[in-house]
């Protein structure tokens, strides 16, 4: 990597994407490269670095196989900790489809075109997004996910899982404070079968209200508006095809 003149603006929300994308090879052989330019970000805290350098390492103690089923493990277990951002607004409501067209029309205005199946509001492709726009407004654009990365993040660190140290740094950014940790890192979680206390907090995510923000009254009254919002458009929620990769 050259100097730091020669990284690209908005490489950090680029890099932290790919981080939090389902692991594969090339992911994994990009991880010291990745950490150098972390390492160096100025616009990340002190603790969102040192958190990030847990991570990393995390990662390059694990095969590929390990990681991939650690992912699915603890991504697909319910709204809690799913990183589509629309299922944190709606659920699995019908008030999302133009929404979603909206939002992946915004990105190909900006030359990200996404492959056959993927969804836009997968956290990873969002920051992809984010990477290409000037840096004021992919702040302003993060600020208003930034209840929801911030409730990510909460459910991550009492998991007990690395992956909160990714969302956690963010959260700065988003002018959201200072991430929770956890307290303990308990890091395989493909490892442990589910419990009764599980299934039951699996039963509550789907159950419960979605996240709050931008000072809605209800979510559906006031939905997520990092994309083009036209008078009439239903807001969405999703999930992304890229999950196909983990079958």
């Amino acid at each position: 990597m050259g100097s730091r003149d020669a990284i690209p603006p908005g490489a950090t929300y680029a890099v932290l994407g790919a981080l939090l994308s389902y692991p594969d090879q090339p992911l994994l052989d990009a991880l010291p490269e990745a950490q150098k330019l972390l390492s160096g970000e100025r616009c990340l805290t002190r603790d969102a670095r040192a958190g990030l350098d847990q991570f990393i390492d995390y990662c390059a103690q694990r095969d590929l196989f390990t990681l991939q089923e650690n992912y699915v493990a603890l991504f697909d277990r319910g709204r809690a900790t799913s990183l589509y951002l629309f299922e944190h607004v709606h659920g699995e409501s019908r008030d999302r489809g133009q929404a979603m067209v909206d939002l992946l029309r915004m990105y190909e205005e900006h030359g990200l075109h996404l492959g056959a199946g993927e969804l836009p509001d997968y956290l990873p492709v969002f920051l992809e997004y984010l990477s290409r726009l000037p840096s004021a407004e992919a702040r302003g654009l993060l600020a208003e996910t930034g209840e929801i990365l911030q409730s990510i993040t909460s459910q991550l660190a009492r998991r007990g899982s690395p992956f909160s140290f990714v969302v956690g740094a963010l959260l700065p950014l988003a002018g959201v404070g200072k991430a929770e940790e956890p307290d303990t890192l308990n890091d395989d979680d493909a490892q442990s079968s589910p419990t009764p206390a599980d299934y039951r907090a699996l039963d509550a995510a789907w159950a419960d209200e979605p996240v709050r923000f931008v000072g809605a009254a209800t979510p559906a009254q006031a939905p997520i508006h990092f994309y083009d919002s036209r008078p009439g458009a239903a807001s969405p929620a999703g999930r992304n095809a890229t999950r196909e990769n983990k079958s």
